[in-house]
């Protein structure tokens, strides 16, 4: 295992073991809301906290974006840690367990290590650029479907960012039409995880921020599948609007998606 990405499984298990003995306590939990729709507690607090001190103590030149403390490390390191350490915040407050930590470095701004790690079902996803992607040890694949009419799906719905939602509601409504079916659990990146192997054919959404998408779009691409913004480019992790698939599905769902007034071109057109 390439050393860095040792340093972030030891972070996001570590992250693991605070989101988990929180679940004990989900009554007495401190939260707060960071704006409409978007909330956070103490836990992802501690968890991120982790994540950095574990990072940060391995490697002190090295940048942090994270998700509740921004940006912090060295400004401007050619190594840039993306952190969300608690995925689906909203759905663990609930009690509702499908939430992960995400982990992603990126090397002069390309992604070249991610973990996501699922504490409840004790699921570690992993990837190296240029070296596969694997769960808990073995390598994963996307799937080989070939027909969207076959395809299952999953979404998210961006809900706290309401410009984005009139672009989003029309896709929903043609994939739905032209898929098997689709899935909205509300942790994006579990969802590309299920996408890198094979547990889902195939994920699109709009709106999310880079550490939501980073580590989950590596390793959907170490698992042989492809990712990308809605315009065909390589812009989802900055734009924070994302598809992913195996390469013919991938295609498919562009093709969909070129049809409705997706946020790419929206902002192309007001570019």
């Amino acid at each position: 295992m390439h050393p860095m990405l040792n340093i972030a499984v030891r972070a996001a298990r570590r992250a693991g073991t605070i989101i988990a003995r929180g679940q004990n306590r989900l009554h007495d939990l401190k939260i707060d809301r960071k704006g409409h729709q978007d909330y956070v507690s103490q836990i992802d607090h501690d968890a991120e906290a982790a994540i950095i001190e574990t990072i940060l103590g391995a490697y002190p030149d090295h940048g942090i974006l994270a998700e509740e403390s921004g940006a912090g490390g060295t400004a401007g390191a050619k190594y840039e840690w993306l952190i969300d350490p608690l995925d689906g915040t909203l759905n663990y407050i609930h009690g509702y367990q499908q939430f992960a930590v995400a982990i992603a470095l990126r090397v002069d701004q390309r992604l070249d290590q991610a973990v996501v790690y699922d504490p409840v079902r004790d699921e570690l996803f992993t990837a190296s650029r240029g070296a596969g992607a694997q769960l808990n040890g073995h390598r994963i694949r996307v799937t080989a479907c070939q027909n969207l009419g076959n395809a299952l799906l999953a979404t998210g719905f961006p809900v706290r960012r309401t410009e984005v939602l009139a672009s989003y509601l029309p896709t929903f409504g043609s994939m739905l039409s032209q898929c098997a079916d689709v899935r909205r659990a509300g942790a994006a990146a579990l969802d590309l995880a299920h996408v890198a192997c094979g547990r889902l054919d195939g994920y699109w959404e709009f709106g999310l921020k880079p550490w939501d998408i980073a580590a989950g779009a590596l390793i959907v691409q170490e698992s042989g599948g492809l990712v990308g913004d809605p315009g065909g480019g390589e812009r989802h992790v900055d734009s924070g609007h994302v598809v992913a698939a195996n390469p013919k599905l991938f295609r498919q769902i562009l093709g969909v998606l070129s049809k409705q007034n997706n946020p790419m071109r929206a902002e192309q057109a007001s570019a």
